[in-house]
């Protein structure tokens, strides 16, 4: 399993658009890949999930990946992110 921290820092957090993309990216990937946000754990291939944390401006995130493509997906996931939401 491996894991990687973000922080966000677009302005309105992670709201529909972004959240749409990081699912989209993620539905890419064999691995079992979760977001991790105040205690809560969602499953990052879920939309409703990723929208349910509400993630603010920000936040400090936690994206795991498990599986035969963790560390492909986890560096999928990271660019998605630092394009769109943060760093």
């Amino acid at each position: 399993m491996k894991e990687k921290k973000f922080t966000i820092t677009d302005d309105t957090g992670i709201h529909a658009r972004p959240a749409t993309l990081l699912v989209n990216k993620a539905g890419q990937y064999e691995a079992h890949i979760e977001m991790h946000y105040n205690g809560k754990t969602v499953n990052l291939k879920s939309i409703m999930g990723v929208m349910s944390l509400g993630v603010p401006k920000g936040a400090e995130i936690v994206v795991t990946a498990d599986g035969s493509d963790e560390e492909q997906a986890l560096q999928g996931v990271e660019e998605t992110i630092k394009e769109h939401l943060g760093e």
